[in-house]
């Protein structure tokens, strides 16, 4: 079998280069393009696979240059509105073979733990998110907190589970946070951080604390190869990586 030839969009970041270090690393992938802001995609060096890891305001664009050419994509940058992602299903139907990822997080990790925190949210009456990044980062909150809490929702509606207990009625400066589908999310921008996650889940008596901490971004590489490897394989538009690794049920 052939390698599956990759073209890397953000190659200049710091997640597009780890990316482009793996890749060249694997034995069944090729990587064939390196393209940061301001290049011409052009053909893509004839990539059969992107991975995309640049800013919310031109990754839908980047993304649709590779649907029309009928290229997959492994997307990683976050940000994407519901209107941005119909506007890409939309696409996606003018190129029905073509898969796009988008995965909020890649770590193992991280995906267990909105999995669990999917899990456990019908037996909580309260729950929160917290979110840790490092102060580059541009988005607010995380594209894996807000899925934490779209997930969290879903599954606290169909355990008819009412809002969140809290009776704040004066909050004129935020401080209880973002709310999500209902969730309270909280981000914190430190010095210092990758990325970090908690979810906190609260009864009479008890809390049941869900945390992963990314100490390093080699920690996302084993998912974004696993979406290069997978995405072929599921046409049309995918969220979450979770779907790719038999967790669905």
């Amino acid at each position: 079998m052939s390698n599956i030839k990759v073209a890397v969009i953000g190659a200049a970041g710091r997640m597009g280069g780890q990316v482009c270090r793996v890749v060249t690393d694997a034995p069944d992938l090729e990587l064939v393009g390196r393209y940061d802001q301001g290049d011409d995609l052009g053909d893509l060096g004839g990539a059969t696979a992107v991975v995309e890891f640049s800013v919310p305001s031109a990754s839908p664009a980047n993304v649709a240059h590779c649907v029309e050419r009928g290229v997959h994509v492994v997307v990683g940058t976050t940000g994407w509105a519901e209107t941005t992602l119909a506007t890409l299903r939309d696409q996606l139907e003018q190129q029905p073979s073509v898969g796009v990822l988008i995965a909020p997080n890649f770590a193992i990790g991280a995906i267990l733990m909105m999995r669990f925190a999917q899990q456990a949210a019908r037996f909580y009456e309260s729950v929160e998110v917290i979110e840790l990044h490092h102060p580059n980062k541009v988005d607010a909150p995380s594209g894996t907190a807000a899925r934490t809490a779209s997930l969290i929702a879903a599954a606290r509606a169909d355990a008819g589970l009412g809002d969140v207990p809290d009776a704040t009625t004066q909050d004129p400066d935020g401080a209880r946070g973002a709310r999500v589908d209902g969730i309270p999310v909280h981000s914190i921008r430190l010095r210092g951080l990758v990325a970090h996650q908690e979810v906190l889940l609260g009864g009479e008596g008890e809390m049941l604390t869900l945390r992963h901490d990314s100490f390093d971004r080699t920690s996302f590489m084993p998912g974004v190869l696993a979406g290069v490897r997978g995405v072929a394989a599921h046409p049309g538009l995918t969220v979450g990586l979770e779907h790719y690794l038999g967790l669905d049920a």
